[in-house]
């Protein structure tokens, strides 16, 4: 049955119908939706600001992507950047181009993972625009958070002595991704309306690939025990990407060590399912919202004593160059594989 027209509400009552019950919480947020804009009042903190814009077909496959799960991913992974500066989200802006296809109900799923995403992290939703759209949907957050001005972690921060550690494990957005894409391939040549993908035992695949978390956890920890790291970076694009970044910024070179690498058992034989090996699947996957830290070499021991977190590697000098050290011993440069949103041929043309 086809959902509510949106036409039938336009633009401003589309915004009221979606934002109408939004309840802020954050004693920063002064002023949320309804006026000409958001007053936010950060006292003597340091405001952080990100934006994420992801397009239908470019970042997302509403054939398997539920618009609930889109909502709360749209959030989130606003939400890893902020953390991945030592920061607290606070707020966020949202901006929907939306196409003639969509109901007011589909928008309605969109909004409750995103309502659920800013409930679970303490983030308020303060203002946004709508639009039509001919290319489907589109979807642009801002997120405005704030922190300690001597707690800010860069990019830039990292020193040749430094240890590398990585939370959580690698490689499973991807493998969940890889999935998704096969049982869209098989039920597009079933042509049948009976068909049942295939996901049993694959769970925590699919979980990591639609609907991620932050690692606020992660940046508690460590300022429970009074570390704050000397870079980071949340692991989006892909890890072997994501730690030349840091290299790049901080000017220095780096070791990341195979064996030592946090890849989960259903990454692992999902990846020999499809004849790819793991560690590139780790390196090269992207969508894993892991934070990426680098940390002076004496708090080794006392990192070694805190939970769901890797150490992977060392930085070295610039001059040593970057490079992926395999389990037999093997050096082999770091290149930048991982997820470009810019193809070769756009640039091309741009140029």
């Amino acid at each position: 049955m086809k959902g509510k027209e949106i036409s039938s509400l336009g633009e401003f009552g589309l915004i009221d119908h979606l934002t109408k019950h939004i309840q802020l919480t954050q004693p920063t947020s002064r002023k949320g939706v309804g006026d000409d804009a958001a007053v936010i009042d950060n006292a003597h903190k340091r405001t952080l600001v990100t934006t994420d814009l992801l397009l239908e077909g470019i970042h997302f496959d509403l054939v398997y992507v539920p618009m609930k799960h889109l909502g709360y991913k749209s959030a989130v992974v606003n939400f890893s950047d902020i953390y991945a500066m030592n920061g607290t989200p606070q707020q966020i802006t949202v901006s929907l181009g939306i196409s003639n296809r969509f109901s007011v109900e589909d928008i309605e799923e969109f909004y409750a993972g995103l309502l659920l995403a800013c409930e679970t992290y303490g983030v308020d939703i303060v203002g946004g625009d709508t639009s039509s759209s001919l290319t489907g949907f589109t979807v642009s957050i801002t997120c405005i958070g704030i922190a300690d001005e001597e707690q800010i972690v860069y990019r830039s921060g990292a020193k040749d002595t430094d240890l590398i550690y990585v939370s959580g494990d690698l490689g499973a957005a991807y493998m969940g991704l890889q999935l998704l894409e096969r049982e869209k391939r098989v039920f597009d040549k079933s042509n049948s309306k009976e068909f049942q993908p295939d996901f049993a035992g694959k769970e925590y695949l699919l979980e990591r690939q639609l609907k991620p978390e932050a690692r606020k956890d992660i940046v508690k920890m460590l300022a429970e025990h009074g570390i704050v790291p000397t870079s980071m970076i949340d692991v989006s694009d892909g890890l072997s990407s994501d730690i030349l970044h840091l290299c790049k910024e901080s000017h220095v070179g780096c070791q990341l060590f195979e064996e030592r690498l946090p890849i989960d058992y259903q990454t692992a034989m999902m990846a020999e399912t499809f004849n790819m090996n793991v560690a590139t699947v780790a390196l090269n996957g992207g969508e894993d919202y892991e934070l990426l830290f680098t940390v002076p070499l004496h708090l080794h021991d006392t990192m070694a004593e805190l939970s769901g977190i890797h150490l992977i590697g060392h930085m070295t000098k610039a001059e040593n160059g970057s490079y992926f050290v395999t389990r037999d011993g093997q050096a082999m440069e770091l290149k930048a594989q991982g997820w470009n949103h810019i193809p070769e041929s756009s640039r091309e043309e741009e140029a």
